[in-house]
């Protein structure tokens, strides 16, 4: 088999990252010092992972560490000393750790309702971001967080972390060279047998956690388990459900390959169809996006174990000259062309890039400019599925057209002192 390897797309990934305005590019990076000083916001899960990516650096010190929760301090303190010596100051309110004129950066991996304020007032305190995925928990917000970032000229990248490995840029490679032909649909899915979440009583608010501040720009709620650490995901007030908290990654792999934009009709499908337990978002959703020239469809399954090709999460892109599949393996091409690269990555190469991009002003790959087109997918299907009923898009003005209560979910109202503003 004639495989298509990696070799020549290291070269090539600035070119194929999305370009920030030259403006921006120029004033990103303000010549930082050769260390970086990193704020990691939320660490209860995915901060974690942020923590032990980053501390592999030595160009990297992670000196403040935030959460309203204390119980998180320990567990993150205790990773992070086994890649780094200096201890991290500990803060629950991310404006204190944002007056610190030393720090460079700020990780964002708060849960989702938190990811535009902190990422704006980052901006504006002229820090530099790292936003986990999905950027946003609504499409005015994402919207406001690119303004910010251009307003402000920082490095903002979202944490979809597969534009930065080698076999998807080989893959866009391979479609961009047009070998696939037409390629009018593509599949994205993901199937989990996630646990249900059950019932659960309001109750008091644990100690050692800033409820207010954990709460930030959502509504007041009383504090529930099912509405706090993880099962935050499946509630409104804060998430986004399965299609942005995993479809994110697969969508934003739709675009990426095809050069996708944004699509013109939505329609989504599904419920609350297995589970009798707290969740809001759906357990079962299939959504299509049609865009110019080709159809993307998103499908999640989070009780069913399995998925398709055996994959419990993947891409198809089906083109006319074969169809490329992707596994944990990397990529191949099925019916017709010769071609694959089975040599899949990590993550790391995401983090590394963020911080090349901080000190040589170069755009970012998964920049929020394309973190927001990406996001925006989930939150329309959201919408299609909320209202029940089919989207018309206008990208240019990002409302939908002849359709006040779908328009209505495209913003929120916020909890004062908390409010994204309307301008950066």
């Amino acid at each position: 088999m004639s495989t298509l390897h990696r070799r020549d797309f290291l070269k090539a990934t600035a070119a194929a990252a999305t370009t920030l305005s030259a403006l921006t590019a120029a004033g990103a990076a303000d010549q930082p010092n050769d260390r970086i000083l990193l704020a990691v916001m939320g660490l209860h899960g995915r901060g974690k992972s942020l923590i032990h990516g980053f501390t592999r650096f030595e160009d990297v010190e992670i000196a403040y560490l935030i959460d309203p929760d204390e119980s998180v301090i320990p567990p993150a303190m205790k990773m992070l000393s086994q890649g780094q010596k200096k201890e991290p100051k500990v803060e629950k309110d991310v404006r204190r750790v944002l007056e610190d004129k030393n720090v460079t950066a700020l990780a964002v991996a708060a849960p989702d309702h938190w990811h535009a304020l902190a990422t704006i007032w980052a901006c504006q305190a002229g820090k530099h971001v790292y936003c986990e995925k999905p950027v946003s928990h609504n499409i005015i917000e994402g919207r406001r967080m690119v303004e910010a970032a251009r307003k402000y000229n920082r490095v903002v990248q979202a944490g979809m972390q597969r534009r930065s490995m080698d076999h998807f840029a080989s893959a866009r490679e391979l479609v961009r060279s047009g070998k696939l032909g037409k390629v009018p649909f593509v599949q994205t899915w993901i199937a989990g047998h996630r646990r249900s979440i059950g019932h659960k009583q309001d109750t008091a608010v644990p100690k050692g956690v800033d409820y207010s501040l954990w709460l930030g720009p959502a509504p007041e709620r009383p504090f529930n388990p099912n509405r706090f650490h993880y099962n935050w995901h499946w509630n409104w007030d804060y998430g986004s459900g399965e299609i942005g908290n995993n479809g994110i990654h697969m969508l934003d792999m739709a675009r990426y390959l095809l050069d996708l934009d944004a699509p013109k009709r939505i329609t989504s499908g599904g419920g609350k169809y297995f589970y009798d337990d707290d969740q809001q978002t759906p357990d079962t959703m299939i959504t299509t996006f049609d865009f110019p020239q080709t159809a993307v469809t998103w499908e999640h399954r989070i009780w069913s174990p399995t998925g398709f090709e055996g994959q419990p999460f993947g891409i198809l892109l089906f083109g006319e000259k074969g169809t490329l599949v992707f596994d944990k393996n990397g990529w191949q091409v099925r019916g017709g062309l010769d071609a694959s690269d089975q040599g899949a990555d990590t993550d790391q190469a995401h983090f590394r890039y963020l911080l090349e991009c901080i000190k040589e002003a170069k755009p970012p790959n998964g920049e929020i400019g394309e973190g927001h087109k990406s996001t925006r997918l989930c939150h329309l299907g959201n919408i299609a599925l909320r209202v029940g009923r089919v989207l018309l898009f206008d990208d240019k003005t990002e409302t939908i057209s002849g359709d006040p209560e779908a328009n209505e979910l495209l913003g929120r109202i916020y909890r004062k002192p908390f409010e994204v503003p309307e301008k950066a």
